[in-house]
């Protein structure tokens, strides 16, 4: 098997892999969609994680040691936070934080 076989196998297996942990959580819980803890989970588990990932994109990408102390991850997590209130639109609100922050990044402020 040459190195194009190799390379081919590799990524049957990482699609095949991907695909299982896609789907085998949907089989098992189909029979568990009204077990409180799985209506728990869903109700808060969202929530939690966009929190826990707030609080590392302002620990680890903000300069908190610049002359505007993390000016470069405040302003675009506040836009995102204003326009999701705003709009209510989960897409339109990463892309422009996203934008903000590539922006102020390429900028060197």
């Amino acid at each position: 098997m040459g190195e194009t076989g190799y390379l081919a196998a590799f990524i049957a297996v990482a699609a095949i892999a991907t695909f299982a942990t896609r789907v085998i959580p949907f089989l098992f819980f189909e029979r568990h969609t009204e077990h409180p803890l799985v209506r728990h989970l869903g109700r808060y588990l969202p929530a939690a994680v966009m929190a826990l990932l707030a609080t590392v994109f302002l620990q680890r990408s903000a300069d908190w040691s610049g002359a505007w102390v993390g000016f470069d991850a405040l302003l675009p997590g506040t836009l995102v936070v204003i326009i999701h209130l705003w709009r209510r639109n989960a897409l339109l609100s990463i892309v422009a934080g996203t934008l903000s922050y590539m922006a102020i990044q390429q900028a060197g402020l």
